[in-house]
């Protein structure tokens, strides 16, 4: 894990078991894509599993749809299926990102991703069991 260079928009919380993806102005297909890669890789490095938080409130602009949002849903939901439960919240104050988050979790009930979409940092803290700080931008 050491050894992987993360992107400047991702904080990986080694004792906390989060990683925590801000990221800022633009969030369209390449930038998913690029947290997917980190996910994947992750989920291959280390052998605990661990919480997400996708926090989109330094987010400028959003240039995703719902059939982008629905495949990528259902490809983490395939690649994720064999492996132990995790947690991924959704901070969003966006109307256009909260519904997208809200696709996400319906898409993946049933699997071992546990999505919630929030609009307030202190309850996101309290579902993924960590500290309120570890979510404050640094």
């Amino acid at each position: 894990m050491d050894k992987m260079q993360l992107p400047p928009d991702v904080e990986f919380y080694k004792d906390n078991h989060l990683l925590i993806w801000r990221p800022r102005g633009l969030l369209n297909n390449t930038a998913v894509n690029t947290i997917i890669t980190v996910l994947g890789e992750l989920e291959v490095a280390l052998e605990e599993p661990f919480n997400r938080l996708l926090d989109t409130v330094a987010a400028d602009a959003v240039d995703l749809n719902f059939e982008y949002i629905i495949r990528v849903s259902l490809y983490r939901r395939q690649v994720y299926s064999k492996r132990p439960p995790i947690k991924s919240a959704i901070l969003a104050t966006d109307s256009t990102l909260i519904h997208y988050g809200k696709v996400h979790a319906l898409l993946t009930q049933g699997s071992p991703i546990k999505a919630r979409v929030f609009q307030d940092p202190p309850e996101a803290a309290a579902w993924l069991g960590v500290p309120l700080e570890l979510l404050a931008p640094g």
